[in-house]
């Protein structure tokens, strides 16, 4: 509709066609053109202005035929199913990157140049006068900050081993032996 274009898939009557080449075609012309001006009046707004009445034509659409036959919805997996039937859904993923009013521009989350480095690189900390070392100093706490995070990281990694090392016997169990993983 949206090109104005009529498609007749109807076969053409071959006797008529023989005989009265014209006409024939003539006459399926004329019908392609009625049931088109047809569709036009009756489907389409039409809207009335000082020069004319016009018809608003919808986007041209064509349609193409598949090449190939549509998939088939895939099979559920085991974790799919299972936390289907407890109820377990996806958190939301909320982004990696954050905005840094202070630099006016979005910035990392974590790692490099990231905002949970911020207390790191602050040109002034406020200090803690209660809170003192084994040793009697005072306490830094860019230091403590970077410490603390660099201990989160030492223990992800142990975590991380020791789940490796449980699937590793898992899936020995389940194989026969143990298998090596790649690193």
């Amino acid at each position: 509709m949206g090109n104005l274009v009529c498609f007749d898939t109807n076969p053409l009557d071959p006797e008529t066609y023989k005989t009265d080449r014209e006409a024939c075609l003539n006459a399926v012309i004329r019908e392609g053109a009625q049931a088109l001006i047809n569709q036009v009046l009756t489907a389409l707004t039409l809207k009335s202005t000082a020069d004319g009445v016009f018809a608003e034509l919808p986007e041209p659409v064509t349609p193409l035929p598949r090449e190939k036959a549509i998939p088939k919805p895939r099979e559920p997996t085991k974790w799919e199913l299972f936390a289907k039937k407890k109820g377990i859904t996806d958190k939301p993923r909320d982004g990696k990157l954050v905005y840094d009013e202070e630099k006016q521009e979005w910035v990392p989350k974590w790692g490099y140049k990231g905002k949970n480095k911020e207390v790191e690189n602050q040109w002034l900390v406020e200090i803690d006068d209660t809170k003192k070392t084994e040793d009697g100093d005072e306490v830094n706490p860019r230091k403590l900050s970077r410490d603390e995070r660099k201990r989160n990281i030492k223990l992800n990694e142990r975590q991380q081993k020791k789940n490796a090392q449980r699937s590793d016997a898992v899936l020995g169990a389940k194989k026969g032996g143990v298998e090596k993983r790649r690193k």
